[in-house]
Parts: C-alpha cells; sequence; structure tokens
C-alpha cells in the first residue's frame, strides 16, 4: 500500500530589521508548522477478487431465474391439474421396456384409448349442456377420427342408448367437430338416409335397430340425450 501524502504549511513572515541590530533567530518564536495527513480510505480489492464476485453474482442471478421459471411451470401445471377436477389417475408405462418413456394416464373411471380418454356421464342433456358438462372435466364431446376409435368406444356403451358427439352443423350443413378438427367426409360413419333435415343441426351415435351396426345420426340440439367425453391423455 503507498505511503499517505504528507503536505506541510509553513509561514514566513518578513520583519524589519533596524541598522546595527541583528536579529538572533533563535530569540524569534518560531511559527507552529502544521502538518495535514491526507485520509488513505479504504484499501481496494484486487481485480481477481471483483472478478469472482461479479461471476458469482451473475451466476446467482441464472440460477434465480432458473428456479423461478421451473416453480412458475410446475405450478401452471399443478393449477392445470387441478382444474381438472380428477383426484385420482390411472396410469400405464407405454414401453415397459424403455426406462426413459413417460407414463400415460386417465383419470379414474376414464377408459384409455390411443392418445385419449373417454367418459360417459350419467345424466342426459342437450348437446350444448352435454359439451359444457364435459368441459367442466377439461374435456370435450367426443370427436371420432377413425373406425378403429369408434368401434372402441361403441363396446362400452348401451345399445338402447343413444350418445352425443361433438359434431355439429353450424348451418348450411357445414359440419365440424368441436375441437376444430376438420371434418373429412371420406371418414364419417352416417346411418344409412343420414343426415337428414337442416333443422336437426347435432350428430348422435346410436344403434337404432337389433340387425344394424352403430352409426350416426342428426338431431335436434335441444334433443336431451346421454353423451360421450373425450380428453386427451396426461402425461407424467
Amino acid at each position: 500500500m503507498a505511503s499517505p501524502n504528507i503536505y506541510t504549511d509553513l509561514n514566513f513572515k518578513t520583519q524589519p530589521v533596524s541598522s546595527g541590530t541583528i536579529l538572533d533567530s533563535s530569540s524569534a518564536h518560531p511559527k507552529k508548522t502544521t502538518i495535514h495527513k491526507s485520509n488513505p480510505g479504504f484499501p481496494t480489492l484486487p481485480f481477481t477478487s471483483m472478478v469472482f464476485f461479479l461471476l458469482l453474482a451473475a451466476f446467482s442471478s441464472v440460477s434465480l431465474n432458473i428456479l423461478f421459471q421451473m416453480y412458475s411451470d410446475l405450478l401452471e401445471e399443478k393449477n392445470s391439474i387441478k382444474q381438472l377436477n380428477h383426484t385420482k389417475l390411472y396410469c400405464i408405462k407405454d414401453h415397459p421396456s424403455e426406462e426413459d418413456k413417460v407414463w400415460s394416464c386417465c383419470p379414474k373411471d376414464w377408459e384409455p384409448f390411443s392418445s385419449h380418454c373417454y367418459f360417459i356421464p350419467t345424466d342426459s342433456a342437450s348437446w350444448s349442456k352435454s359439451e359444457e358438462k364435459c368441459s367442466s372435466m377439461g374435456a370435450h364431446l367426443m370427436v371420432i377420427r377413425s373406425r378403429e376409435e369408434q368401434d372402441f368406444i361403441t363396446t362400452i356403451l348401451n345399445r338402447k342408448t343413444a350418445y352425443f358427439i361433438g359434431l355439429s352443423d353450424p348451418g348450411h350443413r357445414q359440419w365440424r367437430w368441436v375441437d376444430q378438427t376438420r371434418y373429412n367426409e371420406n371418414t364419417t360413419f352416417w346411418h344409412p338416409g343420414q343426415p337428414s333435415s337442416d333443422h336437426e343441426q347435432c350428430v348422435i351415435l346410436s344403434h337404432p335397430y337389433t340387425h344394424s351396426s352403430w352409426g350416426w345420426n342428426d338431431i335436434p340440439c335441444s334433443t336431451k340425450q346421454k353423451s360421450v367425453c373425450q380428453m386427451k391423455k396426461i402425461y407424467l
């Protein structure tokens, strides 16, 4: 550490000397010399220490951001599951031999098939009320994408009952699925002669005759029917 600077304040005063008089410097009152020391202050940290603390602060900031993001994601996932109002899940491992694969889950009492879960409410309601019921469980009315999917669901349905699915006509026979899936005319399962009326704008899945098979029929949306709810599997 550098030595502090020392400043001296010396004052000289000129006095007149009369002729024949010798001024004895020893008899004169010496002027008090005042010495001022500068305040050395606090020592500065070495450069390497400053760099270390800066890096530590930056690392701490990044770590806090990562932890905050992880907490936010966990909270969002927890809230999403909570909103589904499902207290128990039934889970299976899609590929038991591969440890890196995730678990696929359906809520208790829901039926799994492919990447979705299915549930049949016990009450009957109009098409819109049925969709509201499904929506309250984090689902929607069933969207049928293949023959295999329809064959699966019909194995657990009652042949004497009709069930609303998520297909409706907002007007001009423009059929739409409730989840915005494109309506594919090549993958439809209408009963013969259906759809039959422009005033029947909602679709049911039914098995009307003993010797017929399951198929679709358009009916008035206000009619009260059973329904099938569908949701994507939950992956853990």
